[in-house]
């Protein structure tokens, strides 16, 4: 019995060895038959890989250096409320829109977005300062929250408060942290006030009483809370 056994064991590991043969063999005869399908697609996959990384060492990396050294001088005078030339420039150093046009692709030209559509917004260029802060690429947890938070501010000004309560909401949910979220939940609890939805209000300054209360707005949002369950009653 014992004997049978060992030899189904055998019959069937011979079985097993020639039908990984006849797999190996099947592999060959198809790289025979596609050998230079296979090494043209190989060498294309090399050549894409080196264009790559050609590309980002001695184009990409090169302009990222000069579009940082141009955005210097508009950070300046971004910083200084001289908006106008922070978007345009003054004649010998770029502006903002001018970084965005001549370094596309680069982090700096995505952070000129940023600037550019603050900028907008504040000196009242409400829909050109949406579409730069929506093509914004969002990476940083501040600056992320803050563009979207100013979609809102944008909204809010040209008065559709569908869009602000739905970008501050964005705002409020984009990696929450003390500095921006309860800024924004404020001011979503201040556009549902406006229109006159007082529960979702209270949710929103309640949200900050529980979850920030040490921040400035946690330390303020009390009478706010009185405010609207005073309008409630």
């Amino acid at each position: 019995m014992k004997e049978k056994k060992k030899g189904h064991k055998q019959d069937q590991g011979e079985k097993n060895i020639v039908a990984v043969e006849e797999a190996l063999s099947k592999s060959e005869q198809f790289i025979e038959r596609n050998q230079n399908l296979l090494i043209g697609t190989v060498t294309v996959i090399v050549l894409l890989i080196a264009g790559y990384i050609g590309y980002t060492r001695f184009v990409l990396e090169p302009r990222e250096q000069e579009a940082r050294a141009e955005i210097f001088t508009a950070e300046k005078y971004f910083e200084q409320d001289s908006l106008r030339l922070a978007l345009e420039g003054d004649g010998v150093h770029l502006g903002f829109l001018d970084i965005i046009s001549d370094y596309r692709m680069t982090k700096t030209a995505n952070l000129a977005r940023y600037y550019a559509g603050i900028s907008l917004l504040n000196t009242g260029e409400y829909e050109e300062a949406i579409d730069h802060l929506k093509k914004f690429r969002r990476r940083d947890q501040m600056l992320g929250a803050m563009a979207l938070g100013a979609i809102g501010d944008a909204y809010l000004a040209l008065e559709d408060t569908r869009n602000a309560i739905r970008y501050y909401n964005r705002a409020v949910d984009y990696r929450p942290n003390e500095l921006t979220t309860p800024a924004f939940l404020m001011k979503l609890g201040m556009v549902h006030e406006l229109e006159g939805d007082h529960n979702k209000a209270l949710d929103a300054y309640k949200r900050i009483s529980n979850e920030y209360p040490n921040t400035t707005e946690g330390r303020n949002v009390e009478r706010f809370i009185a405010r609207v369950k005073t309008a409630q009653n």
